[in-house]
């Protein structure tokens, strides 16, 4: 009995010849704890890939970033991850609210080297657990179903720049995003949000993208 596959994993596994290689892979290297190895290198990461589905079954896949160590592994079944301000569509929060099941991508692009992991997620709003991530509005704690580690083949190698400037520091503060300038969203903004956006000078949205377009760091 295969935890991983269904019938139609198995009917292309079958189609191309793969079923054994296939199942020596999920009995040689699905683990369902995270281990020391596993640990080390998810709390190594500064960002990582998040997948959820909506309550009409549909899909979608998020970038979420923080300071190295920002996902944090609890124990060996379970870790957690801050929710920072966003463009208030809460995506993948409401997914999460609605449908527990989440798959997660953490990769290294400099060795490179990549982790899988698939869970079931809850949020809090706990000012204690929330604590642990100034800044943020939600936390997602994600009960570990399996993990397993991808070979590298295909990961192009890419090296760091610099951190975002939008990671919220250790007090929580972060600067406004720069798309919060534009003049046709200060009607739907937080009165506040709305205030610094005039303060610093507002933008129409041509030159936002302009600004995006040409890797402008406060964009």
């Amino acid at each position: 009995m295969s935890w991983l596959f269904d019938d139609d994993h198995r009917a292309l596994q079958d189609r191309f010849g793969t079923r054994a290689l296939a199942d020596r892979l999920e009995q040689g290297h699905l683990r369902r704890h995270i281990g020391p190895a596993e640990a080390g290198f998810i709390e190594a990461r500064d960002m990582f890939f998040l997948s959820t589905i909506d309550g009409q079954g549909r899909p979608t896949v998020s970038y979420k970033g923080g300071a190295p160590g920002f996902v944090a592994v609890v124990d060996g079944a379970t870790l957690a991850f801050p929710s920072y301000d966003g463009n208030g569509m809460y995506l993948s929060m409401g997914n999460i609210a609605g449908r527990a099941q989440v798959g997660m991508l953490f990769i290294d692009f400099e060795t490179p080297r990549r982790l899988r992991l698939q869970g079931e997620a809850e949020l809090s709003d706990d000012a204690a657990v929330l604590a642990r991530w100034p800044g943020a509005d939600l936390a997602v704690r994600v009960s570990v179903s399996g993990l397993w580690v991808n070979c590298p083949r295909y990961v192009h190698r890419y090296r760091r720049v610099e951190e975002s400037r939008y990671v919220p520091d250790a007090q929580g503060a972060a600067p406004l995003a720069g798309w919060k300038r534009i003049d046709d969203m200060q009607d739907v903004l937080a009165p506040g949000e709305a205030a610094e956006a005039r303060r610093q000078g507002l933008i129409d949205e041509e030159g936002w993208v302009a600004r995006v377009d040409a890797g402008d760091r406060e964009a």
